[in-house]
């Protein structure tokens, strides 16, 4: 029995750090245990529960108490021993407080999950130990990094049926790991449990003497969240506009990303029009400044008209203001499919307007990650789409903003939500001069047509699926170099290869183009089009471009299917580079006679995570080359 809080534990309650996290996993893989356990050891579970746990227990003719009816709340979910929709459970340890999402493992209710885990931090994904890796695992892991989620953890469960064999336990993680590697997983770690008996759940097990690593409940404790916020870019979608008398008229909302202080200058979207920011109010009274997460009120200096739906955001940091864009949408109703003849209703953030899905390029499938063509999306299908809206919306891509970057459908002759979706790629505009999007460049004045020889025709003649291995670097770094090699060695081993190189490409595509940053985005924008041409008609695609932004660089990776896209830092310091450079580039740029030129007049933005970091000026070309080959023969 639990007793009442004081003052001083409310206080102390609120204002600890919270995990969200959900639970997948196959049928039986033992999730509502595994919650049911962590309330059980953790004494989160009230003396009334615990009396009706017992009872619901003995009324199912069970010895003992089944923790997994903690979960299993429902009473169509009792009685075929199923969890079959979302349920939450909320607890606290001195550590941290929680908020879990018991999502069904069956394929069937990929919609349930979807909805789950869309605003977790992290996933547990279960793994019956005696099964293994199985499809429904890996369909788990790949709507987990659809949606964004930053941690995994991975409980290899019913360990005690294996008798804690560790060589079971070592072949499920290398399974698994081989397969997320084809994945945007930034960090996952692995468990051996056993839900039922509670190893490695609270307490360390003496079962698996060999596992070092920590318990269930200690990495959700410890795991670090903090960074996984969007803290950079200020956005506030307007919900409502106070105007309780004539002396005040402030705009009311909850902060989706970033924070705002008291004086900084903003922006009002659509109309562009700047003030500062006067006061930002809360009910307990003003605030410095306003961070994710806060509901405030903004007052401004100037006045100057703002509506629910429209968004402010700092005037050096904007979203893109686009009424057409690429997403991933997964299909909710069970009663109709997609039809892009009709208009849906988007809600993005506090804004709601009318659109179309103009293009359906293809269907995922979830448990292989192929893609295949579809004329509709049906329940719970996940595909890629083109939508278009009647007015703009103030978007950025779902992996860089969950809040800005997700959406969904609603069906306007029954008001029910029918899609959730995830926008693909959208920069952030640093000023006026980059308002010229890469990625809108389509005519709204063309018919798609379905291609002559589909790309799964193309991959079966030649025996493996496309890629595109995209080299990034300095001047002089070695890109050119190891494309060729490494053109060379897949075509030595029957590979069907194909490279694109950057003085190529500038002496006759792009020979137009200069070497500002209008053109630079405009000449990735062109050989990002012909590489995914090229991608679909089964080739593996090496390109080697200085690419110095991010931006330009993940919008290649946009245009692709997830994993299908691989980034190489052709990493070498710029004095090593002007000590290859023979034909004098950097002197040239040194005197100005070169404008633009990276590394000299114009800064280079690294990969943050690349899927390989080749460092030039210390491994041997082989070697580079080598592990190339080694990272793209994973993902082939």
């Amino acid at each position: 029995m639990t007793t009442p809080q004081t003052a001083y534990d409310r206080d102390e309650y609120l204002n600890k750090e919270l995990l969200r996290f959900t639970t997948a996993g196959s049928v039986d893989d033992g999730k509502s245990t595994l919650i049911g356990r962590l309330l059980f050891d953790s004494k989160a579970i009230f003396q009334d529960q615990m009396e009706a746990l017992e009872t619901s227990s003995r009324l199912r003719g069970e010895d003992g108490i089944n923790l997994a009816l903690l979960t299993d709340g429902l009473r169509s979910e009792r009685e075929q021993g199923i969890t079959i929709d979302v349920a939450y459970r909320y607890f606290a340890t001195p550590k941290r407080k929680f908020i879990i999402a018991d999502t069904p493992g069956h394929e069937q209710y990929t919609r349930n999950m979807v909805t789950g885990a869309s605003t977790a931090n992290l996933a547990i994904i279960l793994i019956d130990a005696r099964q293994g890796v199985l499809t429904q695992s890996r369909r788990h892991a790949f709507i987990a990094s659809l949606l964004g989620i930053p941690h995994i953890l991975v409980c290899v469960n019913k360990m005690d049926l294996v008798d804690f064999d560790r060589t079971v336990y070592d072949r499920i993680v290398a399974e698994f790991t081989r397969f997320a590697s084809k994945l945007d997983i930034a960090d996952m770690i692995f468990v051996p449990i056993s839900a039922l008996h509670g190893d490695n759940v609270v307490e360390p097990s003496d079962r698996t003497p060999w596992y070092k690593g920590p318990t269930v409940l200690h990495h959700l404790e410890h795991v670090v969240v903090a960074s996984d916020h969007n803290l950079i870019d200020f956005r506030f979608p307007v919900q409502y506009v106070l105007r309780p008398n004539l002396d005040f008229r402030g705009f009311s909302g909850r902060v989706a990303s970033g924070s705002i202080r008291r004086g900084e200058e903003i922006m009002a979207l659509p109309s562009r029009k700047r003030s500062r920011i006067r006061n930002i109010v809360t009910f307990d009274g003003s605030l410095e400044e306003a961070q994710a997460g806060e509901s405030v009120t903004l007052t401004l200096e100037d006045e100057i008209d703002v509506s629910r739906g429209e968004m402010i955001v700092r005037v050096n940091n904007l979203p893109r203001v686009e009424n057409r864009f690429e997403a991933t949408l997964c299909w909710m109703d069970d009663t109709k499919k997609l039809d892009t003849n009709i208009p849906y209703r988007i809600q993005h953030t506090t804004r709601i307007v009318q659109g179309y899905v103009r293009e359906l390029r293809y269907v995922i499938d979830v448990n292989t990650l192929h893609r295949r063509e579809a004329t509709a999306l049906a329940f719970n299908e996940i595909g890629r789409v083109v939508i278009e809206t009647a007015m703009p919306l103030f978007l950025d891509p779902y992996r860089n903003n969950r809040e800005t970057g997700g959406f969904i459908l609603i069906d306007p002759a029954t008001n029910l939500t029918v899609a959730a979706g995830m926008v693909r790629y959208a920069g952030s505009n640093t000023d006026s001069a980059r308002e010229d999007l890469m990625w809108q460049a389509v005519s709204l004045n063309t018919v798609s047509e379905p291609p002559a020889v589909t790309t799964a025709e193309y991959e079966k003649r030649s025996g493996h699926p496309g890629h595109v291995l995209w080299l990034t670097g300095h001047v002089r770094a070695g890109k050119t170099t190891l494309a060729r090699e490494t053109t060379r060695r897949l075509f030595e081993r029957g590979r069907c290869v194909i490279a694109l190189d950057g003085d190529r490409i500038r002496q006759g595509l792009c020979g137009d183009l200069g070497f500002g940053e209008k053109d630079r985005r405009e000449n990735t924008r062109r050989v990002a089009q012909v590489a995914r041409m090229l991608y679909e008609s089964g080739h593996i695609v090496v390109c080697s471009f200085v690419s110095p932004r991010q931006e330009m660089r993940d919008f290649v990776r946009a245009l692709l299917p997830d994993g299908a896209f691989s980034e190489v830092f052709v990493d070498c310091p710029v004095d090593e580079c002007r000590k290859r450079d023979t034909a004098g580039l950097y002197e040239k740029a040194d005197r100005g006679e070169i404008p633009n030129f990276t590394g000299v007049s114009a800064d280079y933005e690294p990969p943050a995570a690349p899927a390989v970091h080749l460092k030039t000026d210390v491994s041997t070309v082989g070697e580079c080359v080598d592990a190339i080959l080694a990272h793209l023969e994973k993902q082939l």
